[in-house]
């Protein structure tokens, strides 16, 4: 059967109503920009804060410049479309955004689960804190976070970009991701869906399963504590992690561990609207106005 190349994809995006657009351009640029800003502060105050150096702050700095890249695989892209009439990506373009965002949002996952980590020795085990995690430990567990999600992301991407297309080329959608590039594909998606699914499942799975069994440790230990104020004081250590660890995984498992078939497109949208351009925005915000040091250190150096 002869199939015919496709060369690039059409973004059928939010709406077509001119008005719409334009409103929603304005919001999500906004959004952008503070996301941005929020987090390029969080690394510069981290990185010239000397009581700021502790592997904790460390692995927020590299969260926070994974947020940056993360919003930034997906927003401009979703900008310009916004206001062109032609909203369309490169086959290229529409497989590369396609791996980073898989590669970072897989790197988020492993750096949040080390987070937990870093949490649970710094609340259970503070006497033996400075030994497991040194500077050497840190590095390790950062750069691992990174190469591993890095490697996640081949896969999933060669096997989305191997499938056949045929002459349909609108996706649903408002950037290349898995689930509307499968609808589209006119191939046996099968075996790509499996595969997908599984990899999806075992990578979020294994990295909540690890977050929630350190937390579960970070509050038996917090209930051995007799007073009231060290019970709030030591949680307060770990609250901001707690809640970006539940706004991602909350919206990653909904989306993408659970077949494909029987998805809505416009809850797909809102959905990924919520992980893709909010959760990057919220991330800066619970962290510095929820940390005294942070604020501290933040108010020394304006």
């Amino acid at each position: 059967t002869n199939v015919t190349v496709v060369l690039e994809f059409r973004l059928l995006g939010f709406s077509s109503n001119p008005h719409c657009q334009i409103l929603l351009f304005t919001v999500f640029l906004v959004i952008y920009i503070l996301t941005i800003l929020g987090n390029i502060i969080i690394i510069s105050v981290v990185t010239l804060e000397p009581r700021l150096h502790s592997p904790m702050y460390k692995f927020l700095k590299n969260l926070s410049f994974l947020e940056v890249c993360y919003t930034t695989t997906i927003v401009p892209k979703m900008l310009a479309n916004l206001l062109a009439k032609r909203k369309s990506i490169s086959f290229s373009g529409c497989m590369a955004q396609l791996y980073y965002f898989i590669f970072l949002g897989a790197t988020e996952c492993y750096l949040l689960a080390v987070m937990a980590y870093d949490r649970y020795l710094a609340v259970c085990e503070p006497l033996h804190y400075t030994v497991a995690m040194t500077a050497e430990s840190y590095t390790r567990l950062a750069v691992g976070s990174w190469v591993t999600g890095f490697f996640t992301g081949f896969l999933p991407c060669l096997m989305v970009s191997r499938l056949h297309f045929c002459s349909h080329n609108l996706i649903d959608h408002f950037f290349c991701d898995i689930s509307p590039l499968l609808k589209l594909s006119c191939s046996d998606t099968i075996v790509t869906e499996t595969v997908i699914f599984s990899l999806s499942l075992l990578v979020l799975s294994s990295c909540f399963l690890l977050t929630l069994a350190s937390y579960l440790l970070i509050i038996l230990s917090i209930l051995k504590i007799p007073s009231a104020s060290g019970k709030r004081i030591t949680f307060s250590t770990c609250s901001s992690h707690l809640m970006v660890v539940t706004i991602y995984y909350g919206t990653m498992i909904s989306m993408y561990v659970r077949p494909t078939y029987n998805q809505s497109s416009e809850l797909n949208k809102a959905v990924s609207v919520l992980y893709t351009v909010v959760t990057p925005l919220l991330n800066p915000l619970i962290y510095s106005l929820r940390n005294k040091a942070f604020q501290k250190a933040l108010e020394k150096i304006v």
